[in-house]
């Protein structure tokens, strides 16, 4: 019988945790710094705005290797798709997509982090802030989830 909720398996999932966690410490061995998402939006800002906040010492001294990071994932999606031949679809409809990745990104601002900052980083760092953050991201996702399953939507 195939798993609904993982019907390709899950070696993939632990394969890829493996990796981004690899990457993240040595990440940090390597140079001291803390790897997260968030902070690049952020960081590209500073080219083009010249708000305050943009401007920041620690966004501006930070956006090329963070630049680079982000490249790296676009990189890794890259060699997955050569290595395998399947492009990868969430089938998820488009517009959810958004305003997912809006809700996430204002989500993320609000918390100081995002999930892979706090979750991975923070988490292994052994910071309480990004316990709490983990917590309320995992709790407020369950609680979600669990309301649209019983509103009868599906992705």
């Amino acid at each position: 019988m195939i798993d609904p909720f993982f019907p390709r398996g899950m070696s993939h999932y632990l394969w890829g945790g493996l990796a981004i966690g690899g990457a993240i410490g040595l990440l940090y061995l390597a140079t001291g710094r803390v790897g997260g998402m968030s902070t690049l939006f952020s960081a590209a800002w500073s080219y083009v705005s010249r708000r305050s906040y943009f401007q920041g010492e620690h966004l501006r001294d930070s956006r090329v290797w963070r630049l680079v990071y982000a490249a790296g994932l676009i990189l890794g999606a890259l060699a997955y798709l050569a290595a395998t031949g399947e492009p990868f679809s969430t089938g998820v409809a488009a517009w959810r997509l958004f305003v997912g990745g809006g809700l996430i990104g204002f989500g993320a601002r609000l918390a100081n982090g995002c999930t892979a900052g706090h979750g991975i980083c923070g988490l292994a760092a052994l910071q309480w802030p990004s316990l709490v953050a983990v917590l309320v991201f995992l709790g407020t996702a369950i609680a979600v989830a669990q309301v649209f399953h019983g509103l009868g939507v599906v992705p």
